[in-house]
């Protein structure tokens, strides 16, 4: 099965996103450089991490630290909380304090099945990740802040009090997690270049050239790496810009299509209803009214 690279969004403008998913579900292997953490409040997942299958319980909670390949298997009944943040986010602005090696250190050496931890650790977790989903659930004035706040307490609780899993294990992921930020630099370069050029015609020979790859190993590499094709890519990308000009300006629909990189408003209209299932202008109309 291919292992793909994983890009989340982030909704509140900083890297950072929290959802709830319940019932059976199948995540393929895949990766990506946040951190992300399942916390299980009903049911139990199947987890798998470093070659093992790992049955994580109602209450329990499991981590996976940036850059290291993971799947999970969810039971019918179950329901789990799922948080992912970039490591960065605790280097920028009033968070700019730890050294980045001593971030991902913290992740990296960590237990990651709280089943491994104190009982009052995880209690604690269990507090910080429920006050974190009720605040951007709810959204109340000064929200961010708060989940801020809690993202700290969490990052506390690595300095002070989770325990540090096998050097052995340590040594594997640290292994994989070489493996893919070697790979994920590569494609930082695709994608620098896409947000850059986006709105231009783009053809698979120009990203290739810019990433120093032929055009036949760049669209094996990208499809590898990532499950879909450039183009593919590119069209969503597109989407999902113009997705932000309609939420954000009231602009005719062909100034929306030329901004997003649509070489015409007939294609825009198509793709954009076939993608997201209504047509822009009635996206658009949802947003501002029909006023």
């Amino acid at each position: 099965m291919s292992l793909f690279l994983e890009i989340p969004e982030w909704p509140l403008g900083i890297r950072f996103r929290t959802f709830n998913n319940s019932g059976e579900i199948v995540v393929p292997p895949h990766w990506h450089k946040e951190v992300e953490i399942i916390y299980v409040t009903k049911g139990s997942v199947n987890i798998g991490y470093n070659h093992k299958i790992l049955q994580v319980h109602e209450g329990e909670i499991f981590v996976f630290e940036s850059g290291v390949s993971h799947f999970f298997l969810a039971s019918p009944e179950s329901e789990r909380l799922v948080y992912q943040f970039d490591e960065g986010l605790f280097r920028e602005g009033l968070l700019g304090i730890a050294e980045p090696k001593q971030i991902s250190t913290l992740f990296n050496e960590a237990e990651n099945h709280s089943a491994q931890w104190p009982h009052q650790t995880t209690m604690t977790m269990r507090r910080h990740l429920e006050t974190i989903y009720q605040e951007i659930t709810a959204q109340p004035p000064g929200f961010q802040f708060a989940i801020i706040g809690a993202l700290n307490d969490l990052v506390t609780l690595y300095f002070r009090e989770i325990p540090k899993k096998q050097p052995s294990h340590i040594s594997e992921s640290f292994s994989e997690a070489a493996r893919n930020a070697e790979t994920l630099a590569r494609l930082n370069q695709v994608f620098i270049f896409l947000e850059e050029h986006y709105h231009e015609g783009i053809q698979i020979k120009d990203v290739a050239d810019h990433a120093g790859f032929s055009p036949y190993y760049f669209t094996r590499f990208f499809k590898k790496h990532t499950g879909s094709t450039f183009m593919q890519f590119l069209t969503e990308y597109r989407i999902n810009q113009a997705k932000y000009i309609l939420a954000h300006e009231n602009l005719p629909m062909a100034e929306v299509a030329e901004k997003a990189g649509f070489n015409s408003v007939k294609t825009f209209h198509h793709v954009f209803k076939e993608k997201v299932g209504q047509s822009p202008l009635k996206y658009q109309k949802a947003i501002f009214g029909n006023n």
